[in-house]
């Protein structure tokens, strides 16, 4: 069958988001031929203004509209903590939980040889020179446990052995609601290693 060149066009820029294949773009794409002019216009000037507002908060690396961030400019933050994350989405997921208080560093990935990920496409020797001039004694890894996030807080623990720093990774196990005999034995194994005392 033959699609219409704009609809096609339109399939194939939708088709490049991640977790969009080819037939939830086209569904994307023919809901917004559907849609009123406004919507469309609304849809396409947030993502012009996306790209022209916002930045990289200088100190963190957060997501931000001015070069530093919210938390990092915030009196009420814990100075004394900084929590490692991959990128800006962990920053987003940790915030909405209303459980931590400190300030962060999104690396902007995590090591991955194959990928052609180094030390040196990392935010590392950033966080290491905000290191020299901060007065954090916590950093908490919290990585994504995946072989390349358990290799990268592998990395960072050893570089930050010349820190007067104490290294902690967030804990990791089962999720709550979760069932025994579904979760995989790694799950399971970790969530032993990481129980805590009542």
């Amino acid at each position: 069958m033959l699609i219409a060149e704009p609809l096609e066009k339109a399939i194939d820029e939708l088709s490049k988001l991640p977790s969009i294949g080819r037939k939830t773009a086209q569904r994307l794409a023919l809901h917004l031929l559907k849609s009123d002019r406004l919507t469309v216009d609304a849809l396409t000037k947030s993502l012009v203004e996306l790209k022209e507002k916002i930045k990289f908060c200088t100190v963190c690396f957060n997501i931000s509209t001015e070069d530093k961030c919210e938390i990092c400019k915030s009196p009420k933050r814990d100075q004394t903590i900084i929590c490692v994350v991959e990128d800006a989405s962990d920053i987003i997921a940790i915030e909405r939980t209303n459980e931590y208080n400190g300030l962060y560093h999104a690396l902007g990935g995590v090591l991955n040889p194959l990928s052609g990920i180094d030390v040196d496409a990392l935010k590392i020797g950033e966080l290491l020179v905000r290191l020299k001039s901060s007065e954090a004694k916590e950093i908490i890894l919290a990585l994504n446990p995946t072989s390349e996030g358990d290799a990268t807080s592998l990395y960072l623990i050893k570089v930050l052995k010349d820190f007067p720093v104490k290294v902690t990774r967030i804990a990791r196990g089962l999720p709550i609601g979760g069932d025994l005999e579904f979760a995989d034995s790694a799950t399971i194994g970790r969530a032993f290693i990481g129980r805590i005392s009542l």
